[in-house]
């Protein structure tokens, strides 16, 4: 293999391995968006909350929001980092490493925000509300 075709396959490989990276990223927050779209409708359009509920919700989302973009944001930097050390490395190095568990932290730490977030919505619904917003859950929650 000469130099040329080397240097050829290494950046069609870097090329590769980062549109994975961006795909897995996209794909996450595409799941993301549908299950928050599934739940703001049921939440505003059918559980029927009184004025009282709805601010109570309205505040609880509008804290939340702030997490989740921070969280988000940690997320596409921690893919960026990715990006450039597989260019740089050309190999599952250190920086690799460090980047791919920087964006697990932030996954999960998003993932344990929004239930959280979940729960604290919950509490400001009736019997009747929560049971209908449990459904929803555990649908969104199973689904393919």
């Amino acid at each position: 293999m000469t130099p040329l075709s080397r240097i050829v396959a290494v950046v069609v490989l870097t090329a590769i391995v980062a549109a994975a990276g961006g795909w897995a990223g996209i794909q996450y927050g595409l799941r993301q968006a549908h299950a928050h779209q599934g739940l703001d409708e049921l939440i505003h359009s059918e559980l029927n909350l009184s004025a009282e509920q709805d601010r109570r919700i309205e505040a609880l989302e509008a804290e939340f929001a702030t997490r989740r973009e921070m969280l988000e944001r940690e997320m596409r930097a921690s893919n960026r980092d990715l990006a450039d050390a597989i260019q740089a490395e050309h190999e599952y190095g250190p920086r690799a490493q460090s980047a791919i568990e920087r964006f697990h932290m932030a996954e999960r730490s998003l993932q344990e925000e929004t239930v959280k977030h979940v729960l604290a919505m919950r509490t400001v619904m009736t019997p009747e509300q929560m049971s209908r917003f449990d459904q929803a859950i555990a649908k969104e929650l199973t689904a393919d």
